[in-house]
């Protein structure tokens, strides 16, 4: 059964109708003034008035009736100016039938004024006259104050009034109007259920939509097809379509609008079989399909999936004759697009004689949403040359595309374009607008943005978070994630986004609330949620758990095989990771290109060089997969770490594509560890010509320069850094305790704990003396080792660790998470923390996992002997 919203709070009945007060919520005035108009500009020839005038015995009413029934509009509004008595009902009544039928706005108002200074109340004829025209206009507010000056209403005047509030969007306010109206004791017709239903699906609200079904089977309209199909329509609105088509089954007469409304309840509620069955079972039944029926089932069409049922309703839409209407091409579009082939979408665009608004839109949105964001902008400057102008969905596709190619230029005028337009409160607008700025690394606009919003849905709030940490801005991330919580029910995405915020700061207790939360909302298994709570636990070096999951995991695809191959890899099981793969091999599983970087990673960790060979040519030539630049920086790494540094040079030469720093990288690396200067000096030249930035190759060169003992050559790397402002990256560790993550920066001594700390560390480095090993500590700038740690390493996640052995109970285990590596000292300082206190310890740092136990890092002393 729907869920059922809060029903609109009603006033009590009152006896004296005429002093019935407004609803709960007047209507925002989107009338041109909240007073009515005073002044009209009217130049009526005089010779028009007084010609009607002598036909009519010189009766004003008579010669106003006159006028109107000939419109002659301005002659009839300069004659009701200019006599002093007013005219009489019959008069007015004819003045605003001419308004309403001109759609005379000001005139229509003006007269209301006139009638409102003159009367003192309106009667039952000239008051629906007023409200029809008024409520035509969507001048709401003064409909309201019409209808409160007429002592005597009738069913027509409360069915006006409950459908003008429908139609204007205040649908609580009308269903309100509408228990008042039962409270008065007037018995609804025909035309009122139609308006009452609509608003209860506009909601949608359920319970209320029954009640109101309760009436028309009291009132005796059960055998009326517009309220039974008014009825189909609410309750597919709510989400019930068994009874919307209980009521369908059951009617005795259908007309095509019944057919319509069933066919499209099931379309709306994920129905698309039911639906298209529906549809051909009108077929058969010679009912004939008109425009709404094909554009609806077109539509639903490319929805299924199957292109051959599509192309069977595009050509028996051809053939009913739908080919040349707008509307169809449009949803043509559309379903040629849901089936992914844009190339027939394209055809149908180009051969449309007319384009509206809808039919760019179409193809802007069916570029976006199957990967080509950048034919999206195209089509979208053409709709520009072409002077079309765009509509609030127009502007969110077009940002959509902004957002996957990154193009801040284009996504900023289309910012400007809906603020001029007020597209900013439609909140598919400001939840495209969220995505761009955060994919294009400007979270902050995206914050004003969020701000900003009247109203924040699901996916507000998951972009944010999503944003958050795409941007690094993990605690942010976590932050956003707790306060939506108060106000809106996340969905798979946004618990996605907020386990990688806690995988990015090993924030492990929060990730297991939030995995509470999940199993509570019964949602484990949706879509890519499995895998996030595995990458979560493999991050925070919870294998185990990891394991727990992939177990339970019923539906594994090869992501999920990725992660745990992964873990593994991260913490050191090179033989489990390679025994993991074949037994993924072995299921029928088949790898991907992610599959093969991690395995490479692991041959390279163990020294495996024939085995990597193996893996990199079966790769081609039993998966067909192409290898990549990270399929070829893993082989230069691997073959580089166990010092075959020519055979690694000459792989690079021999590579059929380009290599780029990472490639480079992989090699000065090995010649780091092997010492090989000259070689590592030629790699450094070609990193420095791609990323002359980036601080990690820097580093990695004065490790080269420092570990062979050139003094003079890392000094003149660690100047250029200093130049370029490379050497300020200060080091940061989180660490999480309680619940709560806790950050700490290099020489940072604002923690509240901090002279515990340093007790701490003081302890176990007077320890570490006695054993023979004296920890750096030196800060001199005169110590080149010293302060290459200092800078390139910050020694942060000593007080993170230490701190976390002050507020745990013995025997826990900590999990620190740092944005830069780990340097020798450090290193060996955590070993022996682990073995001292009996504790395992993971540091998951810029470069790899490290997890210490009883003085053994999984690592291997990789890099650190």
């Amino acid at each position: 059964m729907p869920p059922t919203p809060n029903r609109p709070t009603l006033n009590p009945p009152h006896l004296l109708l005429a002093s019935i007060s407004a609803p709960r919520s007047l209507p925002p005035t989107h009338t041109r003034r909240q007073n009515w108009p005073r002044r009209l500009s009217s130049a009526a020839p005089r010779a028009a008035v007084s010609a009607a005038a002598s036909t009519s015995s010189a009766d004003p009413s008579a010669s106003l009736r006159a006028l109107c029934s000939h419109g002659q509009l301005s002659e009839a509004l300069w004659l009701l100016e200019s006599t002093a008595e007013p005219p009489d009902e019959d008069a007015y009544v004819a003045l605003f039938r001419l308004c309403e039928w001109r759609r005379a706005v000001d005139a229509g108002l003006h007269s209301c004024a006139h009638a409102d200074d003159h009367l003192s109340w309106f009667g039952l004829r000239l008051g629906n006259a007023m409200l029809s025209m008024l409520v035509r206009f969507g001048e709401m507010w003064h409909a309201w104050r019409v209808f409160a000056k007429m002592p005597e209403r009738d069913v027509f005047s409360w069915n006006v009034m409950v459908g003008g509030y429908g139609k204007a969007g205040f649908l609580v306010e009308a269903l309100d109007l509408y228990h008042r109206m039962m409270w008065a004791g007037i018995s609804p017709d025909v035309y009122t259920f139609p308006c009452v239903l609509r608003s209860c699906g506009g909601l949608p609200d359920w319970r209320m939509g029954r009640e109101v079904h309760a009436h028309v089977l009291r009132f005796g309209f059960a055998d009326e097809v517009d309220v039974l199909n008014a009825l189909m329509t609410m309750y597919a609105k709510c989400g019930d379509v068994v009874s919307a088509r209980k009521v369908f089954d059951g009617m005795a007469v259908m007309d095509i609008i019944s057919w319509n409304a069933m066919i499209a309840g099931h379309f709306e509620n994920d129905e698309c079989k039911t639906g298209l069955e529906l549809f051909l079972t009108m077929l058969e039944d010679k009912v004939q399909p008109n425009l709404m029926t094909i554009t609806s089932v077109t539509v639903a069409s490319g929805l299924m999936s199957d292109i051959r049922f599509a192309k069977e309703v595009h050509g028996l839409a051809v053939k009913r004759g739908f080919a040349a209407d707008v509307a169809f091409c449009n949803s043509l579009i559309q379903m040629y697009a849901s089936l992914g082939m844009m190339g027939q979408a394209k055809t149908v665009f180009s051969r449309m004689d007319t384009k509206d608004a809808m039919s760019w839109t179409a193809m802007i949105s069916g570029y976006e949403k199957n990967g080509f964001p950048d034919k999206a902008l195209e089509v979208y400057a053409l709709m520009e040359v072409n002077n079309v102008s765009p509509d609030d969905i127009t502007i969110a596709s077009a940002l959509a595309a902004c957002a996957c190619l990154g193009r801040l230029d284009v996504g900023v005028k289309l910012h400007q374009l809906a603020e001029s337009k007020e597209f900013l409160g439609y909140i598919v607008v400001a939840n495209a607008l969220l995505e761009m700025y955060s994919k294009s690394k400007h979270i902050d606009k995206a914050i004003e943005v969020f701000k900003c919003m009247p109203e924040k849905d699901v996916v507000s709030w998951s972009s944010m978070i999503a944003g958050f940490c795409f941007n690094h801005r993990n605690f942010e991330a976590l932050y956003y994630f707790r306060h939506m919580l108060a106000d809106v029910q996340p969905n798979s995405v946004t618990f996605i986004a907020a386990l990688a915020a806690c995988a990015a700061t090993a924030a492990l207790r929060s990730g297991k609330e939030i995995h509470a939360h999940v199993l509570r909302c019964g949602i484990e298994s949706e879509g890519y949620l499995p895998n996030a709570l595995m990458d979560l636990y493999v991050k925070c070096g919870q294998t185990s758990y990891a394991w727990v999951q992939f177990c339970a995991h019923g539906r594994k695809d090869v992501v999920s095989w990725n992660i745990m191959l992964a873990g593994f890899v991260a913490h050191g099981h090179v033989n489990t990771a390679l025994s993991f793969f074949n037994q993924m091999v072995k299921i029928g599983e088949h790898p991907d290109e992610v599959t093969f970087v991690e395995l490479l990673c692991a041959c390279s960790r163990g020294g495996m060089v024939t085995e990597g060979w193996e893996l990199f040519h079966s790769m081609t030539e039993e998966y067909f997969i192409v290898p990549n630049l990270k399929h070829y920086a893993c082989m230069v790494d691997l073959l580089s770490r166990v010092g075959r540094l020519t055979e690694a040079y000459n792989f690079i030469n021999d590579m059929p594509i380009k290599p780029d720093a990472a490639v480079w990288g992989a090699l000065l690396n090995g010649c780091r560890i092997h010492r090989h200067v000259e070689l590592g000096e030629l790699a450094a030249r070609f990193i420095l010509e791609l990323e002359p930035n980036d601080a990690g190759y820097h580093v990695l060169l004065c490790d080269l320069y420092a570990d062979a003992g050139r003094w003079d050559q890392l000094a003149r790397v660690r100047q250029t850094m200093r130049e370029k402002g490379l050497d300020h990256d200060f080091g940061c560790s989180w660490v999480e305790v309680k619940g709560v993550v806790h950050a700490f920066l290099t020489d940072d001594e604002s923690h509240p704990q901090i002279r515990e700390i340093k007790a701490v560390l003081d302890g176990i480095y007077e320890r570490m003396k006695a054993s023979g090993f004296a920890p750096v500590e030196s800060h001199s700038s005169e110590d080149k080792e010293v302060t290459k740690d200092d800078i390139f390493c910050g020694h942060s996640e000593r007080q993170a660790v230490a701190f976390g052995l002050i507020n745990t109970t013995p025997g826990t285990s900590i999990v620190v998470t740092k944005n830069q590596y780990t340097c020798q000292s450090c290193h060996r300082i955590l070993k022996m923390i682990s073995n001292i206190v009996r504790r395992e310890i993971t540091v998951r740092d810029s470069k790899q996992l490290h997890h210490f136990k009883d003085g053994i890092c999984s690592c291997g002393d990789e890099g650190y002997v």
